[in-house]
């Protein structure tokens, strides 16, 4: 039979009746076992090459919701499993000899071989064609010859791979090294035991799978493991080695190995999961590190989805379509929270420093999936300490604790970003300023910031731009902060000052950002002669005398910020603004001593810092945004954002603003919830800074998180102060506090606390019928 290169279309029958599966993990058995369940007359193979006891790991976690939808699915592989489970609620952490337990986390694991053998038993019963120990047929050859084809054969996946160019699946490796492996008695909680030896931080994962065994992973950076050398050891002697660094972990004992090795995590990505009649299922699909548990979870779960969808949609093609519908953004999220599990212990020695509860509270909120209202909940009583080795008074969020910046005390953490209103007249800021600047300055931040105001005329992004060039422009912005220090006593108000460099004469927002002015335009300057779109103006190269002329339009628009009456003042350093423009080396050609190293890109951002800290009073403070990464290749990096906030900070910057991205204009961001928050706290930790964090923090919750991790010192927020000006006195009646660091304005003190919504005290029912006119009994 001649084959076809390609998957053949997915089938317009109903069901798929002949059905191929390659790999006998987890995910591939019960994808078997629940599509032969729902149909009998199905025939259903899975090769599996390894034979039926081998396993790579010892222990499995699953989660009560995973469980919830075995036992729906199947409840014979579940009443199979449930004697076998371990179940546990603690977490102990061991770092520099102190012992942290927070309990109230709910978890069940079972051994892989059990787990494996349940669902092969339950494979065989309903009349699965298992085949093992035998190498599957060449992908092209199953996708011709059946129906479907699953593809659950693990991150290094055939199947996947012989229709990369169909899946545009992305490999990433990451920087630790790590060996799965067992002890012989069961843990009494989930552990985390962190070693810190002469070649580096070593760290031990460790839960109970069965009575008598536990699951130990021990991981640390690849430079530690080559400076320890276990790199030069074979497997066995190596596992001692760990043994005897995790010894009062162990209690002495030994670590059985059984066919683990070193290995790098790998996180695999897929643009798309399906392809003609063949589909990813689990680790073929995507992978999430072990630090959340979530491997054989995410199997089980796309498993579960793709037999419903096969069962629910009218043709094999649309239950695809669905199924990837489906479980694309649920492992999504899964994978933003492994990703920054992962890169938290990759980065654990930046941490190990920190006083002893936060360390564990870091640690345990490290995925942002645990929450500090999701702990308080679980366990207040550990979450209590924290906050008390935090310096929270009795009753007090860690966002309402104060923060002090040289002389200016902020009653709270959260403080207003700025957000461009593009709504002045001649730089002139008007009614709308007034009030958006005040009502948020009346809910509750600490520190309300204006938008990019620009220090000169052809500064301005767009016509509508606020400025600070002239004393008309001074006095209006007098208005605003008078009003704020008037009627909101104790909110500071900051302003952020910036020139566009080549990313002005552009259109109002909303009605097209960043293109061109239809008319009107004026010319743009910038470090370099390069346009920020290709349809957009060509700058001019900045000469040696207009660098000092702007210079000193920088220092001018600060000292009529003094005047103005603003409390902070922040140097917009971000999103590929003229100063942006220099540190980026995107951006940056420059050949002279303004370009070339980063030393050099800095030269001309930290001139205008110091000529406008020489005339900003020095009683106030000042901050300086930067952009911690281009979103693009070859631009600035993380290690970039830590030197340029050391050299902001040695010339007196008394924190650093740390946002990301908008240098380029093809950059490709990685989207998410407290997305460029690891960005403020590499640079909070590495550089020794005060920082500011912001990008798509939207709740209380993760601002106290935040905080109270040691992952920065303030959270700015933009979004959320647009759909609720009062976020902040709503966050602290939604805590029920009520104390210095929110204080509701007199005329809005009734409604500090939340409205009743209804009726919650109807009469209850005076009789309940147990049947036809018979009442129930007293």
């Amino acid at each position: 039979m001649r084959l076809r290169r390609g998957a053949r279309p997915a089938t317009h029958n109903p069901q798929p009746q002949d059905i191929a599966i390659v790999g006998g993990g987890p995910g591939g058995l019960y994808a078997a076992a629940l599509l032969k369940r729902l149909d009998p007359n199905r025939q259903v193979t899975v090769w599996e090459r390894n034979a039926p006891g081998d396993t790579f790991g010892f222990g499995v976690v699953l989660s009560d919701e995973t469980l919830g939808g075995m036992e729906h699915a199947d409840p014979t592989v579940h009443a199979a499993l449930q004697p076998h489970f371990t179940r546990w609620n603690d977490i102990h952490i061991t770092h520099r000899g102190t012992h942290h337990t927070s309990g109230g986390h709910g978890f069940a694991a079972l051994g892989r071989h059990r787990l494996l053998k349940v669902l092969q038993d339950r494979c065989h019963a309903l009349g699965v064609d298992l085949r093992f120990r035998t190498e599957a047929p060449y992908p092209a050859w199953l996708a011709e010859s059946h129906d479907l084809v699953i593809a659950a054969d693990g991150v290094h996946s055939t199947t996947r791979e012989a229709y990369a160019d169909a899946f545009r699946p992305r490999l990433t490796h990451h920087r630790c090294r790590y060996i799965w492996l067992a002890a012989d008695f069961a843990f009494d909680a989930f552990r985390f035991d962190i070693a810190e030896t002469e070649h580096g931080v070593m760290q031990l994962h460790g839960y109970p799978y069965a009575p008598n065994a536990s699951t130990v992973i021990i991981e640390m950076r690849e430079e530690v493991w080559r400076a320890a050398g276990l790199a030069d050891l074979d497997v066995r002697e190596s596992v001692d080695r760990c043994a005897k660094t995790f010894a009062d972990t162990l209690g002495g004992r030994p670590l059985r190995c059984g066919t683990s090795a070193w290995t790098t995590f790998r996180t695999v990505v897929n643009e798309r999961w399906s392809h003609g009649n063949v589909v990813l299922l689990g680790d073929a699909a995507h992978t999430a590190h072990f630090s959340i548990g979530s491997g054989t979870k995410l199997a089980v779960e796309d498993a579960l989805a793709l037999a419903a969808c096969l069962q629910e949609q009218p043709t094999t093609a649309d239950a695809l379509t669905a199924y990837e519908a489906e479980r694309k953004p649920v492992v999504a999220s899964t994978q933003r929270a492994a990703r920054a599990s992962l890169e938290w212990f990759e980065d654990l020695g930046r941490y190990v420093g920190q006083p002893p509860r936060q360390f564990a509270f870091n640690l345990l909120t490290r995925s942002r999936r645990v929450t500090h209202d999701n702990l308080r909940l679980r366990d207040p009583r550990f979450t209590a300490t924290v906050e008390r080795a935090f310096g929270c008074p009795p009753g007090t969020p860690p966002m309402f604790t104060p923060f002090r910046l040289r002389g200016l005390t902020l009653r709270n953490r959260v403080v207003v970003s700025p957000m461009d209103l593009y709504s002045a007249t001649d730089g002139v800021p008007g009614d709308l300023h007034l009030v958006h600047l005040g009502a948020r300055a009346l809910g509750g931040a600490a520190l309300v910031m204006t938008e990019m105001v620009c220090v000169s005329e052809r500064g301005r992004i767009t016509p509508g731009c606020a400025g600070l060039w002239n004393g008309r422009q001074t006095e209006a912005w007098r208005r605003i902060t008078d009003f704020v220090h008037t009627q909101a006593p104790g909110t500071a108000i900051g302003v952020q000052l910036g020139h566009c460099g080549r990313k002005g004469s552009t259109k109002l927002m909303w009605e097209g950002m960043d293109e061109p002015l239809d008319d009107g335009n004026w010319p743009l300057v910038a470090a370099s002669p390069l346009p920020y779109r290709p349809d957009g103006q060509t700058p001019r190269e900045l000469t040696r005398a207009q660098l000092t002329d702007l210079r000193e339009e920088f220092a001018a628009a600060a000292g009529r910020a003094a005047r103005a009456g603003f409390d902070l003042l922040e140097l917009h350093c971000a999103h590929g603004y003229l100063l942006s423009g220099f540190l980026s080396p995107l951006t940056n050609h420059r050949t002279d001593a303004y370009g070339g190293p980063l030393e050099r890109r800095l030269r001309f951002p930290l001139e205008v810092f110091d000529a406008v800290r020489a005339v900003w009073p020095e009683d106030r403070p000042m901050t300086v945004r930067i952009s911690a990464t281009d979103w693009a290749q070859g631009g600035t990096t993380a290690e970039d954002a830590v030197a340029i906030a050391r050299a902001f900070a040695a010339h007196g910057a008394d924190a650093i603003d740390v946002s990301t991205g908008q240098v380029v204009a093809d950059e490709r961001p990685e989207f998410g919830r407290s997305y460029q928050t690891p960005y403020a706290d590499r640079v909070r930790h590495e550089a020794g800074v005060p920082v500011i964090a912001v990008g798509a923090i939207s709740s209380w919750d993760d601002v106290n998180s935040l905080i109270l991790a040691g992952r920065t010192d303030l959270c700015a927020l933009a979004r959320p102060h647009l759909y609720d000006p009062h976020w902040t006195l709503h966050a602290a009646a939604e805590q029920g506090y009520d104390g210095p660091g929110a204080v509701w304005p007199a005329p809005y003190r009734a409604g500090s606390r939340p409205p009743r919504t209804g009726r919650t005290d109807a009469p209850r029912p005076r009789l309940t019928l147990n049947g036809p006119g018979r009442p129930s009994p007293p």
